[in-house]
């Protein structure tokens, strides 16, 4: 990313989080999917091939993206059990639920074709169409759709931010251990995978470019990692999330750690937590691939996270103030690397140091936790991607790469039957990959 784009980045990606406010908490009103559903907007069958986007947007979410299927989730024998679990009447209308299973806004601010059942739909993730549907709809520029009122799900900034507010969660929803321990499922995110497995319904051509600026899947998987870290400790500080009672939440540790068989006798020293058997443990897989982004992009600064994470680990075990000093002057760096990688075009030689800085640090013995497993795979998925896109990579050297990647998926297929040693197995053979 280079010219204006970088110029542009470099003044709003430090800012642009707290700037745009969330689709769910706007006043706009949300007219419903079926705005965007007609077969000369959004809703063709196939793609337009005279248009500079597809047209066949909604129907590639109604078909293929899980978050049309969202609020149909809530009826299924899990969510039935679940609602139980906390007292709830049903989950299908349990406001904890619907906030991140539907476009949950509130009644004055639904259009007459708006159906809470359409799950999360267009309007959850765009905005309300009250406000900029009309001149989207004149041919308006994407720069003019935003200054109506859409949110611009383009910027990697503002993008990780509304999807972590359901997928992690924010001051006013959040997935908590109480949800959990009643039977909700593990959540892990990470922006560039789960953007192009959503499925992604656009296409990255000249005409997006030119519209919204050339993406690149390794600046997008490192400040999602930088922000999901920053918003962490934003959650750990707020005062009616981040402790219940005598406990802290519950959430922010690595449930591995505590949910797996006595006799499972898994545990390993991790370096950079310097915590013994025993002690509960920060789930800080962000943090780790955070670092490790940092280390090429700004070193000191990746120096100082290490120490800051170390420290934090060690804090929580002994010291409320500490841990809520230390946590703090993360969320700062965190939201730092966000304003660095915006500036960052990351190129070959940088995809390749980053892929060996997660396989050293996988040999170097902190890919025991799940979490981390989980997070290093789809960030090398990012990098790989990134590389064949940018002809880093012959194709024959694709094919071998992207081998390898898949025995590590396989890996992490399933959290209950992951074993560290498979793991880092498939970690060394796709190291002997990596084109030195």
């Amino acid at each position: 990313m280079r010219g204006w784009m970088v110029l542009v980045l470099a003044v709003l990606l430090p800012a642009l989080a707290n700037a745009v406010e969330l689709p769910h908490y706007a006043k706009a009103t949300h007219l419903g999917v079926t705005s965007c559903a007609g077969s000369t907007c959004h809703g063709a069958q196939e793609p337009f091939k005279t248009s500079n986007v597809l047209q066949n947007e909604y129907t590639t979410w109604l078909r293929q993206d899980p978050h049309a299927k969202a609020y149909k989730v809530l009826l299924n024998d899990l969510s039935k059990r679940i609602a139980r679990n906390l007292g709830l009447p049903d989950a299908h209308t349990a406001k904890v639920c619907l906030d991140c299973h539907a476009d949950n806004v509130a009644a004055a601010q639904r259009g007459r074709q708006f159906q809470l059942t359409d799950g999360v739909g267009c309007e959850a993730c765009h905005g309300g169409g009250s406000t900029w549907l009309g001149i989207h709809i004149s041919g308006a520029s994407h720069a003019d759709n935003v200054k109506a009122g859409m949110y611009p799900t383009d910027d990697p900034v503002a993008r990780a931010e509304l999807c972590l507010s359901c997928h992690y969660g924010n001051d006013r929803k959040f997935v908590s251990h109480r949800l959990m321990g009643a039977g909700h499922p593990r959540i892990g995110f990470e922006l560039d995978t789960f953007t192009a497995t959503q499925p992604a319904h656009f296409a990255i051509d000249k005409d997006y470019v030119e519209r919204k600026g050339r993406q690149n899947s390794v600046q997008v998987w490192a400040i999602g990692q930088a922000m999901a870290l920053a918003k962490t400790m934003d959650l750990m500080l707020d005062p009616e999330v981040g402790t219940s009672g005598l406990f802290p939440e519950l959430v922010f540790f690595d449930c591995h750690a505590c949910h797996h068989p006595m006799s499972d006798l898994k545990w390993n020293p991790r370096p950079s937590t310097g915590l013994g058997p025993g002690m509960i443990k920060l789930n800080d897989a962000n943090a780790i691939m955070l670092r490790i982004a940092a280390a090429r992009a700004a070193p000191e600064l990746a120096r100082s996270l290490g120490e800051k994470m170390r420290g934090l680990h060690r804090a929580v075990t002994q010291n409320r103030e500490e841990t809520r000093r230390l946590a703090g002057e993360i969320r700062t760096l965190s939201r730092q690397l966000v304003g660095v990688f915006g500036k960052r075009d990351f190129g070959a030689e940088d995809m390749r140091a980053l892929l060996a800085g997660i396989a050293a640090s996988g040999n170097g013995g902190d890919f025991f936790d799940y979490a981390v497993a989980e997070q290093a795979t789809m960030a090398i998925g990012s990098i790989l991607s990134a590389m064949r896109a940018g002809g880093h990579v012959p194709e024959d050297g694709y094919k071998r790469m992207n081998d390898a990647l898949q025995r590590m998926f396989a890996a992490v297929a399933k959290d209950e039957a992951f074993r560290p040693g498979t793991y880092r197995a498939a970690l060394r053979d796709f190291e002997q990959t990596i084109p030195r």
